[in-house]
């Protein structure tokens, strides 16, 4: 077998209060330098032959997932003014198509884009936010070569085909088109730290774009919303305890954006409007948020009245409001719910669901005058399926189930909703399935996934490609850790700054749980995360290496000290409010005992797998391969290390709906052959 290759030590000193570190790879983050992509190409090499006895399995893997996907499928059509709206995919093609039919679904099919034209033969190819003037006459989308999340933006003529001469470069994903049919807002990120601080407006035509509002603090980041109800746009500034926003009226796109509330520590807010009045989701002196309504002449405090209260025991998540009722999606005891609220009369009521293991949300609502809410419902055994439900006689009518191929049935799988004791007392929930039979005798091959970061929840979803691991006998388990939102907004705060180790305990204590309870052993217990969660992974095989058989750590943010201490690499500052600003001591101190990439030690890993890519913006690719070079003179164990850098990929991994498969193949080949499968 290739010898695993070595990086040369150069070793660099890091002093911050007092304390030095040496840093043996910091010279890995010369992109730009022949021996940086040298060594990664070694790296990928090794992989490749390191991987090899799982070639032909990952191959079977992809060709298997594949065969589940309806190639020429389309999405549920949703209607927006005169037309219905839907992406469709034809078979063998890796990109979608975004098409119309006005009047009725039984008119003339009428193609507005079609990616695969566009895309041709590119290593990576992303088209975000493909959005149609209010009339439907324009079309504006963003493209990205590069991966980078830096998009040049196009306009064009939906009826000729033909490009307009207007093009912006450099914009967020982040747009939303004006009343006029003729202006746009759009987002741009600083070119050097990517935090989106800006909206600028541009008018069809005009070669100069101007200025909306620029967000002059290096920990905010800003974001641009329109209303359902068409009439403002939303410019909202945020750090992670901390929100101020700005309206400017859809109407009138070249007036001054006001602020709504000035900001304001520890108080988060978000605003939308009902036509004639704003609503406010708001935390102040509610941990969980309230809902509030106030005039739209009168935006302070003091003209907000209540429209529902806090709930100690449910989130108030987010909300859709609609021109005679409200929808409230809240997270109650860890899952999802959501109620309707008549606007005229306060009547409210939940929307039910049948299964006990869940997820749903409201999804393309692109009416405001509608009695009818559009909402996903999927769930660890029921494929992503689309309802229309009727406020009025609360009718569930669905619209459009995703469609399986193959010998699929539901019933042959069973989903399990238990919660565990963590070491300080605290309930943590766990959402389990697998394939019907399963004998609780420590033998099976299990597959624990979490994120716990940034009070995003990790909600249970459908996945075929899951079920090439269940029908091989695996157990797959999403454990709903602290840092996320599952519990209530402290569950969050429970899982972050100077409370983010429970975070990493809470994952190891799931862990535990699940072999006590004879659901698998160390012999057979896996586990991956994706960005922050890839942190998750760096820090369970520090301190419970031996709880592991395999590990993906994917995209890893692994070397958090040195990363938060430099403001200038992408997304530093806004991270402080995450995780603390290392510049404070405290913080220092606190991250420092947990940071992969600083606690490596002398002691058996188990086998990991790393993957990340070259052009991350999110993570950059030296974080993993740093850590990955540092595992390798650390470990004392002959087990796999990997590290497979994507070339051409940023954070989100390859594009195309094929490709995207061969990363998901790449990882289930390792732990269903480090199994024996």
């Amino acid at each position: 077998m290739r010898s695993s290759p070595t990086a040369e030590k150069r070793p660099v000193t890091l002093t911050q209060h007092g304390d030095t570190r040496v840093d043996d790879y910091y010279w890995l983050r010369e992109r730009e330098k022949p021996e940086v992509i040298s060594y990664l190409e070694a790296e990928n090499a090794y992989a490749e032959t390191t991987l090899a006895p799982f070639s032909e399995l990952q191959d079977i893997l992809f060709e298997e997932m594949k065969s589940r996907i309806k190639q020429d499928d389309q999405s549920a059509p949703y209607r927006r003014g005169d037309a219905f709206y839907y992406v469709r995919y034809e078979e063998g093609n890796e990109y979608p198509i975004y098409a119309r039919k006005k009047g009725s679904l039984d008119a003339p099919e009428e193609i507005m884009l079609d990616v695969n034209e566009l895309a041709g033969d590119a290593d990576y190819f992303a088209v975000s936010n493909f959005s149609v003037s209010p009339d439907g006459k324009t079309a504006v989308y963003g493209v990205d070569t590069a991966g980078r999340r830096f998009y040049n933006l196009y306009f064009m003529d939906i009826e000729s085909g033909e490009l307009l001469s207007d093009t912006v470069e450099g914009t967020t994903s982040n747009l939303a088109w004006a009343n006029d049919n003729r202006t746009i807002l759009y987002g741009k990120q600083h070119p050097q730290t990517l935090r989106s601080y800006q909206v600028f407006r541009h008018t069809l035509g005009d070669d100069e774009d101007s200025l909306v509002y620029e967000e002059p603090d290096e920990k905010n980041y800003l974001y641009l919303s329109k209303s359902l109800s068409g009439a403002f746009f939303y410019l909202t500034s945020s750090q992670t305890v901390s929100t101020e926003v700005r309206y400017l009226s859809a109407d009138s796109p070249q007036d001054e954006a006001k602020v709504f509330l000035a900001r304001e520590q520890d108080h988060e807010y978000s605003v939308t409007d009902g036509a004639d009045r704003f609503y406010i989701t708001t935390n102040d002196g509610a941990k969980n948020f309230k809902l509030m309504q106030a005039p739209l002449d009168n935006t302070s405090k003091d003209a907000w009245t209540e429209v529902v209260g806090q709930r100690e025991n449910a989130l108030l998540d987010d909300l859709d409001v609609f021109k005679d009722y409200l929808v409230l999606t809240i997270v109650e005891n860890g899952l999802t719910q959501m109620e309707v609220i008549e606007r005229a009369s306060g009547e409210t009521r939940r929307v039910a669901f049948d299964e006990e293991v869940y997820t749903a949300y409201a999804n393309r609502n692109a009416e405001y005058d509608t009695g009818q809410l559009r909402y996903t419902y999927e769930s660890l055994t029921t494929p992503d399926s689309t309802y229309d439900y009727d406020m009025a006689s609360e009718a569930h009518n669905l619209i459009k189930e995703a469609t399986v191929i193959g010998d699929f049935d539901r019933t042959n799988y069973q989903t399990e909703r238990r919660f565990t004791t963590a070491r300080d007392g605290t309930q943590v929930p766990v959402s389990i399935v697998y394939r019907r039979g399963m004998q609780k005798n420590g033998k099976n091959p299990l597959l624990q996934y979490a994120y716990g970061s940034y009070g995003s929840s990790s909600y249970p979803y459908f996945s075929a490609s899951r079920l090439s691991l269940l029908d091989r006998g695996f157990i797959y388990v999403i454990a709903h850790i602290r840092g996320g939102s599952e519990m209530g907004r402290e569950w969050y705060f429970d899982g972050r700054q100077l409370n983010k180790k429970n975070t990493f305990t809470d994952f190891i204590d799931v862990s535990k749980f699940l072999i006590d309870e004879g659901y698998t052993s160390p012999e057979h217990l896996y586990a991956y995360g994706r960005s922050a969660g890839g942190l998750l992974m760096g820090a369970i095989v520090n301190m419970a290496p031996e709880l592991y058989k395999g590990v993906h750590a994917a995209v890893p943010f692994v070397d958090v000290v040195t990363s938060m201490l430099d403001e200038d690499i992408p997304l530093t500052s806004g991270e402080w409010d995450e995780w603390g600003d290392p510049h404070e001591k405290e913080f220092y101190d606190y991250i420092l005992s947990y940071s992969p990439y600083d606690n490596v030690a002398k002691q058996d890993y188990p086998h990991i797998l790393v993957t990340t890519g070259l052009h991350d913006s999110q993570v950059q690719y030296w974080e993993p391969t740093k850590w990955v070079a540092k595992l390798r003179e650390y470990k004392t164990d002959d087990n796999m290390l990997v590290l497979k850098t994507d070339m051409t990929a940023g954070h989100g991994g390859t594009t195309g709906r094929f490709r995207r498969l061969e990363e998901t193949a790449l990882y289930y080949s390792f732990f269903v052959g480090i199994e024996g499968g």
